[in-house]
């Protein structure tokens, strides 16, 4: 997940829920008598109507929710407003950022119900609690079909394959320091290459063409060739930084819906991400904020995840769809890093990165 405005956001938006503009915690109600709970999510959130309404329903608050741009972005407001959060949950907040909003006190301890069921490859600040692993998915190159097709060419299958000459000038991907998926890249090749040889990979890939842009949903739908948006736009880049749940999105969202998926993963770009939601410190609402919490680790809501925000669940017994199966399988052997290297390193990487491949 996360991690950033991705996953079709956009296409599922009209699923009717509120986008608010209000700052500041006055936007959750007083006290924890408030009927309505907020939660504050990067642009990506999306949850059926009827699932939502079960919650309404069944807890007696109504939800609101606060859209916050890409997952970095979203993560920073939090901090810089945590003496008067604008809700009182956040969700999006994912292990290349953990660290930064642990550090920086943005939530208070909570132990959801159903914690127990989280699959343990997931779980994290056992002895606080502070945060809650809600969803999992890998950050990869995908890659537009019918173009290497026409062009006779064969994907690149690897970090190393991106910065041959075959494919100059052919991918996009995300600022490292404001996007989610940019940053998870870039963490897939310092786990890759390691911290010596990182920047001089990156040092290929610009010498390659690689092109920089602010966030998932201009990488993807205006930038990428074979996206739906792309397609529109007469995007040119055939390679997109994005997620191995992608091309099960333009399966299921194309009409009429195809019989393979028109975009392809580069299975051997991939950096497991996992998503994190938690109670804000100073929340208005706490105990409608635990409930939602609760929710959020729920069957109903596990099982509704995928196929809205494209992601896979990690609760225990949690169904995943036969599409994710067929046309977005997890990566079998995806880069992983450990969160206190990222926590000791992520800063000065993105500081070396923006150095090197903006300037």
């Amino acid at each position: 997940m996360s991690i950033t405005s991705r996953r079709f956001a956009a296409v599922v938006v009209g699923l009717g829920l509120a986008g608010l503009s209000a700052c500041g915690s006055s936007a959750s109600g007083s006290g924890g008598g408030s009927k309505s709970v907020t939660l504050v999510s990067h642009d990506s959130w999306v949850v059926s109507k009827n699932v939502l309404a079960d919650f309404e329903k069944q807890s007696g608050y109504k939800v609101k929710v606060l859209k916050d741009g890409d997952a970095g972005q979203a993560v920073n407001k939090a901090i810089l407003t945590k003496g008067n959060p604008q809700g009182d949950v956040f969700f999006g907040v994912d292990n290349t950022l953990l660290s930064r909003a642990l550090d920086n006190g943005l939530f208070q301890s909570y132990e959801a119900k159903g914690s127990d069921l989280v699959l343990p490859a997931y779980r994290v600040d056992q002895d606080k609690h502070r945060v809650t692993p809600i969803d999992t998915g890998d950050i990869c190159v995908n890659y537009d079909k019918a173009y290497f097709s026409k062009h006779k060419l064969a994907p690149p299958g690897s970090f190393d394959d991106l910065v041959k000459p075959a494919y100059k000038n052919l991918l996009v991907t995300e600022n490292a320091s404001t996007s989610s998926p940019g940053l998870g890249f870039l963490l897939g090749t310092a786990a890759r290459y390691g911290d010596g040889g990182w920047p001089n990979y990156w040092k290929k890939l610009k010498a390659n063409g690689v092109k920089v842009v602010d966030g998932w949903e201009q990488a993807y739908n205006e930038e990428f060739s074979g996206s739906a948006g792309g397609k529109k736009a007469k995007a040119d880049r055939p390679l997109v930084v994005s997620y191995a749940s992608s091309p099960p999105a333009e399966v299921i969202y194309a009409d009429p819906k195809p019989k393979t998926a028109p975009t392809g993963v580069a299975t051997g770009t991939c950096f497991r991400q996992v998503e994190y939601a938690g109670l804000l410190s100073n929340a208005q609402n706490t105990k409608g904020g635990k409930a939602f919490l609760d929710f959020l680790l729920t069957k109903e809501f596990q099982d509704d995840m995928p196929l809205n925000m494209f992601v896979y669940p990690v609760r225990k017994g949690a169904q995943v769809p036969e599409e994710f199966v067929k046309f977005g399988p997890q990566a079998k052997d995806p880069e992983i890093l450990d969160p206190a290297r990222i926590a000791d390193h992520r800063d000065q990487w993105v500081k070396s990165w923006t150095s090197l491949v903006l300037k």
